[in-house]
């Protein structure tokens, strides 16, 4: 049997390279998935940008340098099993490899799922080694799997941010500004920064080409292209950025000045600049600062349970994903030739915010 993946150059994004391997036999205790179908969004873009920072590329590793393998949500199938606690054809949600087939070491294994326990994973974030078993879950999760893909990593991340700063009082802002906000991320922070209760003025910074889409969504109180940054109103403010432009925050530090108290960099549509933003930088107003999700995760995991957090986020993003449910439209590809095309269109942010990419390497995908 013979696996087909999908590597990228970790110092040059736009190089790809298509692998096909031998699959070795299971050693005991594993268990090997088909992965049937996995998202593709500008949040794969940011765990290669800051693969490096925050372990990505460590997940699954190909020992062949300078080529990685980008990290993507999906859905997958066992097909084999060397451990009784693991039932052959159940399907499961988790971390991926742009790749067909995945062996994966299931350990703590419960009802609900496992985790890998794989000794080079074991010092990465937990959040990222957790299964979850399909079988397990209600009929209204079930039917929203692509979403789960697609959304939930994006929207929970969101859910996380919102939690953050309403847990910091808002830093004090009047007005919370937020750049990519065609972004799934930027739009589903907005959402969840009114449910949370902030009462001033959410502001979407996006390209001109978008305005319309983010207006349409209304989350934001107002929607302005990154050309008239220097026009936002100077008060009290937290910039929440998704595009990783170090250019463009730059400008909007100047312009607040100590008006900016909080300045979070959360993704890299502008994923070249994402370098520029971890330098140190001598900008107005608190430092940028990388913002990590898990770290919020596992403080709210002791104060209110395990779990809980994650509980709460899901709950959210179900109930956000299906309030769009007409705005949004998911498209289906197959194939390692469409994976590499649309890898580039992300790079190039020519995606729109109304699209969701599904793909697989898989000949059984519909």
């Amino acid at each position: 049997m013979q696996n087909t993946a999908v590597w990228i150059n970790r110092g040059d994004y736009r190089q790809t390279r298509v692998v096909k391997t031998e699959v070795e036999p299971l050693a005991d205790g594993q268990a090997r998935v088909e992965v049937e179908k996995f998202a593709l969004t500008a949040n794969n873009v940011t765990y290669a940008a800051s693969g490096d920072l925050f372990g990505y590329w460590r997940f699954y590793p190909t020992g062949e340098d300078p080529w990685g393998a980008v990290t993507v949500w999906g859905i997958a199938r066992v097909l084999e099993s060397a451990t009784d606690s693991i039932v052959e054809g159940e399907r499961i949600y988790g971390f991926f490899p742009m790749s067909r087939y995945v062996t994966l070491d299931p350990g703590n294994v419960a009802e609900g799922g496992f985790d890998d326990v794989a000794a080079h994973r074991q010092s990465l974030p937990a959040l990222y080694n957790h299964y979850a078993r399909l079988g397990a879950d209600s009929s209204e999760v079930v039917s929203l799997e692509d979403a789960r893909c697609l959304y939930f990593p994006l929207f929970i991340t969101g859910f996380v941010i919102a939690d953050l700063l309403s847990d910091n009082d808002w830093y004090g802002a009047r007005q919370i500004l937020i750049g990519s906000a065609s972004s799934k991320t930027g739009f589903s922070t907005a959402a969840f920064l009114r449910a949370a209760g902030f009462g001033g003025r959410i502001v979407g910074l996006t390209a001109e080409a978008n305005i319309d889409f983010c207006e349409e969504l209304g989350f934001y109180d107002h929607v302005q292209p990154y050309a008239e940054t220097m026009s936002v109103q100077s008060e009290p403010a937290v910039f929440v950025d998704m595009s990783g432009n170090a250019e463009g925050r730059s400008r909007l530090h100047q312009h607040l000045q100590e008006n900016m108290k909080r300045s979070i960099v959360v993704g890299a549509t502008h994923w070249n600049d994402f370098g520029a933003s971890l330098s140190p930088q001598n900008l107005p107003g608190t430092p940028p600062e990388v913002f990590f999700a898990p770290a919020q995760i596992e403080k709210r995991d002791g104060e209110w349970g395990s779990g809980v957090m994650m509980k709460r986020g899901y709950e959210a993003s179900a109930a956000l994903a299906l309030s769009l449910t007409d705005t949004l439209a998911v498209e289906y590809h197959n194939g390692p030739n469409a994976l590499i095309a649309l890898w580039g269109q992300m790079l190039d942010n020519k995606i729109s915010g109304r699209s969701g990419l599904m793909l697989s390497l898989s000949e059984h995908f519909q």
